[in-house]
């Protein structure tokens, strides 16, 4: 029975996060992919592109791959040998892709998400949606802050579907109430980032499959009504408020320091964890900022991390 349990844990590619904790599997698909100027080297990972767009990627050693549109659609082009090229489809929704290295039994499945266009918001709303105002771009700030080219559509049926091997794309909701479809805004650079200090994690003897998000994008709509600055990086959904809830799972960081208490100095312990990953050199691209939140009536103790680009601290 635990064989099976595992073999099911592990085999999941659209669906929900798994749940065993017998030993950290970071779920490395065996070979990588070159996307956008990052590397993808899980067996299942989110990406986003907007209708029509044209993706190109390439697997990083030069080996030989083949490619498939498992929905049937949108459409592949091999390039020189191990380019690829696929032509998303027209129409907004998620569409799984299939990698295959041919020298190997290994794979890697992208959960492709072609994007509603930012220029379908009508007065602030997107099907009814409230996403409110982007702040205007000023020209003196840097080019993360320029408006989302678009949004990704959340619904019944896909809002479990793995962005990352740990991570559930309804994780990174906003909290604001309303009903499905719902709309938001994800980096595939912050996933990356939450799969790497993850395993990290596990590497420092802390049982995690993966973390609770306690907020992850934000309308500016709902950014606006919290009283958070105008410029959070959670508007571009590049950034993560998370804490470690495993044992037990009930909504707060769990007693990391054993001193059986929750407080900020089980935030300091995962804080520290992520710091002390700055001036590795394969950490280099994910710079951002870090801060360490206290206990409040509202919530537990957390920790923020963001991919800004560039190095940032706060908290106790």
């Amino acid at each position: 029975m635990k064989v099976l349990a595992a073999i099911l844990c592990l085999g999941v590619l659209i669906g929900a996060a798994g749940t065993c904790f017998a030993g950290f599997d970071p779920q490395k698909a065996g070979f990588s992919i070159l996307f956008r100027d990052e590397i993808l080297p899980y067996k299942v990972m989110g990406v986003f592109a907007m209708p029509g767009q044209v993706l190109e990627f390439r697997e990083t050693k030069a080996k030989a791959i083949t490619c498939e549109s498992l929905s049937g659609q949108g459409r592949f082009e091999k390039k020189a040998e191990p380019h690829w090229a696929f032509h998303c489809p027209s129409s907004p929704g998620l569409y799984a892709l299939l990698i295959k290295r041919n020298d190997s039994e290994t794979r890697m499945t992208l959960n492709l998400f072609v994007m509603t266009p930012f220029s379908s918001v009508n007065n602030g709303s997107l099907n009814g949606y409230r996403i409110g105002q982007y702040p205007k771009v000023d020209k003196k700030k840097l080019p993360i802050y320029k408006w989302p080219a678009g949004f990704v559509e959340v619904t019944e049926d896909n809002r479990r579907t793995l962005v990352s091997p740990h991570f559930r794309l309804e994780q990174f909701l906003c909290k604001q109430e309303g009903g499905y479809p719902k709309y938001l805004v994800l980096r595939g650079l912050l996933l990356l980032k939450l799969e790497a200090i993850l395993e990290e994690v596990n590497k420092q003897g802390i049982a995690a499959n993966s973390f609770h998000v306690m907020s992850g994008y934000r309308t500016p709509y709902y950014n606006e009504a919290i009283g958070n600055v105008k410029y959070s990086r959670h508007l571009w959904g590049g950034a993560a408020d998370i804490f470690i809830d495993e044992n037990p799972a009930d909504g707060m960081m769990d007693d990391l320091n054993g001193d059986g208490k929750i407080n900020y100095r089980d935030s300091r312990v995962l804080y520290e964890i992520v710091d002390k990953l700055y001036g590795k050199k394969w950490y280099e691209r994910f710079v951002g900022g870090l801060g360490n939140y206290k206990k409040t009536s509202q919530h537990g103790p957390f920790v923020h991390v963001d991919v800004r680009g560039f190095r940032a601290r706060w908290g106790d």
